[in-house]
């Protein structure tokens, strides 16, 4: 049989918490086999990010339709794609996509660095949004998308709603910064669950993002739902937050060695 095969389209952070480098961890703890176009490149560690390099839309496509045309994989993400030409040339080629793309919307780094500019927000909107499965954006880019208020869980599922009035398939909503408890929203045409989870007390949490929609990606490449598909990859994601090694002298990374809640 055939493995399971996945692929990540996202910048990279040489310190091994997030991007790219947090994808192929995820997918190869899920047993998937991962493959990886950047986008961009940051110089970055868990205390900062000191700067970030968007590479040329037409050397990214080059490395996606070279993975596409000799092993193409079951699901792809998303990440971190930094201009409004990359976001539209990543749309225009995910519409001839015959697997399910999770669109993972990262703006700013976990240190408040940009890694979305301002005029791709609108590109991500108008293009990308249509072509995606699932959306799984937190609170803050929610509100950058909807322009609505997102702090509450009654205004969580208004923005949600709103997202999928823009295209999306489905949307997973993100409460980590929720005043109490971590509570996420998944929602789609004809289905919502809400997924609450016991706040943990600590600063890493470096990739959350990253590693949650890689896991989601890994699982739906192995043939799993939509609803199994978040709830095993919310479990993992929880339990990585909560045995992360504690690396670094900043914000660290998650535990990708985490075990896997069936």
């Amino acid at each position: 049989m055939t493995r399971p095969i996945a692929l990540t389209i996202a910048g990279s952070d040489p310190s091994g918490g997030a991007g790219i480098q947090a994808d192929l961890k995820t997918f190869h703890q899920f047993g998937v086999y991962g493959e990886a176009v950047i986008t961009l490149l940051t110089v970055q560690n868990t205390v900062a990010v000191d700067a970030v390099q968007v590479l040329d839309p037409d050397f990214v496509s080059a490395q996606l339709m070279a993975v596409l045309e000799d092993i193409p994989p079951m699901a792809a993400k998303t990440g971190a794609l930094g201009s409004a030409a990359m976001v539209e040339r990543i749309a225009f080629l995910a519409a001839d996509f015959t697997f399910p793309l999770i669109v993972d919307p990262v703006m700013i780094s976990k240190h408040g660095a940009p890694l979305m500019a301002h005029d791709a927000r609108l590109k991500l909107i108008q293009r990308l949004l249509p072509a995606c499965a699932i959306l799984t954006p937190n609170l803050h880019e929610a509100a950058a998308i909807t322009g609505l208020s997102v702090e509450t869980p009654a205004q969580m599922r208004d923005a949600a709603m709103a997202i999928l009035d823009l295209g999306a398939g489905a949307v997973l909503l993100k409460g980590g910064h929720l005043e109490g408890a971590a509570m996420d929203l998944l929602l789609w045409h004809g289905g919502e669950v809400s997924l609450p989870a016991e706040r943990i007390d600590t600063k890493h949490t470096h990739g959350t993002g990253c590693s949650y929609s890689a896991a989601v990606t890994a699982l739906l490449s192995c043939g799993a739902g939509l609803e199994e598909a978040v709830r095993q990859a919310k479990a993992w994601i929880h339990t990585a937050i909560a045995t992360n090694p504690g690396l670094g002298r900043g914000n660290g990374p998650v535990n990708h060695f985490a075990r896997i809640k069936n």
